[in-house]
């Protein structure tokens, strides 16, 4: 059967275009166009959205090698400290061990001077008198005795002078190392920050724009978390104060947990008055420093890094955290992120190299980055699957 479809004539066109052949790449090409609107001509520079993750790996990793740096100081510090002791014990041993060798000096001049060495034939016959004899047989007796004293203690101060002279050389040794390894943590450190800027700096006005929105939206997820979490925290604590009520109304239990803060679960300690006493002078403290910037490495007055801004804090309220992230995670007791109490340390990332200070409802006061200030944020500023842990010191 013939079909009733007409044929085109050799010089029928379609949109402008001759063939299909044509029309097919032609929309190739608007396609290929379309996708690389944004892109300079010729430029195969990563996307926008490459350059942000670029760029915050590189904050973490600077922040990274500044833990690393910060432990390497402490480190440095404490070893100087016990090489200018060893070395000061050397110096006082080695004073003694000089006074045991003029002693034994003295000694020898002394039984020359006697002629504590000669025979006692000949003692004898040039005594003047017998009891001479005799008086002279008890100094050297004694004589002997302290010799052998000072003998012993000369010994025994080169021996110790010696290894006292050993661990400082081990320790000048261990230090130098440790001098090797902060010069190295800085260096990376220095990198990290300088290839971050670098690739900032070559984002045109537009791109940064761009970037400051996606930031923006970032920000308010954040805070969008953070309200939700203390939507849940607000739940549980009238929950868990309407159970004290009803255990106070019953006559059972009435003297626990009515102190201030949660009560915590079975493996959680509550959160005190004692606690939120020291809590409320460290968060006072940390209030005090907004606006301060983030210096890698710094724990104060003027700029702090992140570890340095919480070990401050908690400073002032009477408690000693040490200097790291990596020591600070291990300085109280680990809760849950819905259990959080103001004062609590948050860590953040794998690696914990990021702290924060909890304020209550989903917020922190930190030190972020370099480049940045101290402020208050969401704990979800980076995403919840970047809280690492919280802990409770104190």
């Amino acid at each position: 059967m013939a079909s009733h479809r007409k044929s085109r004539t050799p010089g029928a066109r379609v949109a402008g275009i001759r063939t299909p052949a044509l029309a097919t790449a032609a929309l190739t090409s608007v396609a290929l166009l379309s996708q690389t609107a944004d892109a300079a001509p010729g430029d195969d520079r990563p996307s926008l959205e490459e350059v942000e993750k670029k760029v915050g790996d590189l904050y973490r990793q600077a922040e990274s090698a500044t833990e690393k740096y910060n432990a390497a100081k402490e480190k440095t510090t404490k070893q100087r400290k016990q090489v200018d002791t060893l070395l000061d014990d050397v110096a006082q041993r080695t004073q003694k061990l000089n006074e045991a060798r003029a002693e034994l000096g003295s000694y020898a001049a002394a039984q020359y001077r006697t002629g504590a060495g000669m025979p006692d034939t000949a003692t004898f016959l040039l005594a003047q008198t017998p009891q001479d004899v005799f008086d002279q047989r008890q100094v050297l007796d004694r004589m002997t005795g302290r010799q052998k004293a000072a003998v012993d203690d000369y010994v025994i101060q080169q021996t110790e002078t010696m290894k006292k002279r050993q661990e400082a050389t081990e320790s000048l040794r261990t230090l130098t190392e440790t001098q090797g390894d902060l010069k190295t943590a800085k260096a990376t450190v220095q990198k990290k920050l300088a290839d971050a800027r670098e690739l900032l700096s070559e984002l045109t006005a537009e791109e940064k724009a761009r970037l400051a929105a996606i930031e923006k939206r970032k920000q308010q997820e954040a805070a969008r978390k953070a309200a939700e979490l203390a939507r849940q925290q607000a739940a549980q604590e009238q929950a868990e104060q309407q159970e004290r009520e009803e255990a106070a109304q019953q006559g059972g239990g009435s003297s626990e947990g009515s102190g201030s803060g949660s009560t915590g679960s079975a493996d959680t300690p509550p959160a005190d008055s004692s606690y939120a006493a020291k809590a409320e002078k460290a968060l006072a403290f940390a209030r005090a420093q907004i606006g301060k910037p983030y210096v890698w490495g710094a724990t104060g007055p003027g700029s702090y890094d992140c570890s340095g801004l919480t070990q401050a804090a908690w400073k002032a309220a009477g408690v000693s955290l040490p200097r790291t992230t990596y020591d600070q995670v291990d300085a109280g007791t680990t809760v849950p992120v819905s259990q959080a109490q103001p004062g609590d340390l948050v860590f953040f990332y794998d690696d914990v190299t990021h702290v924060g200070l909890y304020i209550g409802n989903g917020m922190m006061i930190h030190a972020p980055k370099p480049g940045a200030y101290v402020r208050e944020e969401s704990v979800y500023y980076d995403g919840e699957s970047a809280i690492h842990s919280i802990v409770r010191p104190a």
